[in-house]
């Protein structure tokens, strides 16, 4: 160990050279020490590497940035508190996001994101950040973005919406069109399950039955249609969505299902008898909520509309 932090010490010193080759080749080392040897990364942290990190994210070098990122993201496996109580962490990260070097800059700095969201104590924290969640809200919004820039993003934001304030948050700020867009568009799977697993947690508010009304609850029922070929987590998060809309939105939420159709009914039945555990009580909940409803206001609604 007491190689290891000279080594450390050594390196974190060479980040403040005059020299910009003994920066980045330090920095390339740190990087590579955080990733291959788990042992050293609390040791890195502990010494002072990461106020020069943070300093990194600010870097118009692509190399700079790309490699300060990735740093941090390994530090925040061990590091988390000592990240969180760094000074200006929040902002470097927010620039990282907003004003990337390079795509993988980006990544990383929402990867980081994810990370620390682990901890519930910084949900709140970090949502209330209204650039982080602005600029992450902008990779989806980005037509350019790449995949892994996407689902890094989705990550962050599920972590972040895991704090039910901060749901209404994302709302205002415009999350839900892009997220529904790209479930629409985005045909990777993997993709889609991310993308209804954040919406299914921003469900979880009252502003919700506004923002997902009409197109938004009607991409989620035909989530639930076999037809239409979807994961089973895809679909179990679906009903999720669902779930927290009837609850956070009452009989108004329950009406517009209603009137989709009564193959609704069919396909949440479906999840109940052969989805996952959770997936099961989920759909049993739906049901018992929406069952209750639907005989006798199925005739109401329809002389309503046709009225």
């Amino acid at each position: 160990m007491e190689v290891k932090l000279r080594t450390a010490k050594s390196l974190i010193t060479k980040l403040s050279s005059v020299s910009e080759q003994t920066r980045t080749e330090a920095l390339c080392e740190l990087r590579l020490m955080t990733k291959h040897d788990p042992d050293s990364r609390p040791i890195i942290a502990e010494s002072g590497a990461v106020p020069y990190l943070m300093e990194t994210l600010y870097s118009d070098s692509p190399l700079t940035q790309e490699n300060g990122a990735a740093t941090l993201l390994n530090l925040s496996i061990s590091s988390r508190h000592l990240l969180m109580s760094t000074r200006g962490l929040l902002d470097a990260l927010s620039h990282a996001l907003s004003h990337p070097s390079a795509p993988s800059a980006a990544q990383s700095a929402a990867a980081t994101l994810y990370s620390l969201l682990v901890v519930d104590d910084y949900r709140p924290i970090i949502g209330a950040k209204r650039d982080i969640l602005y600029a992450l809200i902008s990779i989806l919004k980005n037509p350019n973005s790449p995949a892994r820039s996407i689902k890094d993003s989705l990550k962050a934001l599920f972590g972040i919406a895991l704090y039910p304030l901060n749901r209404a948050a994302l709302i205002g700020l415009g999350a839900v069109p892009p997220l529904f867009s790209l479930v629409v568009k985005d045909g990777r799977i993997g993709i889609v399950e991310d993308l209804t697993a954040v919406i299914a947690q921003v469900a979880g508010c009252e502003e919700a039955a506004d923002a997902f009304k009409g197109s938004g609850i009607r991409v989620l029922i035909d989530l639930l249609d076999p037809a239409t070929g979807s994961s089973v987590r895809t679909v179990e998060n679906a009903v999720s969505a669902l779930l927290n809309l009837v609850r956070c939105g009452g009989e108004r939420v329950v009406d517009e299902i209603i009137l989709m159709g009564l193959g609704v009914m069919d396909w949440i039945l479906d999840v109940m008898e052969k989805g996952s555990t959770k997936g099961k009580n989920k759909a049993a909940s739906l049901l018992e909520l929406l069952d209750g409803r639907s005989n006798q206001r199925f005739d109401l609604i329809l002389d309503k509309s046709s009225s």
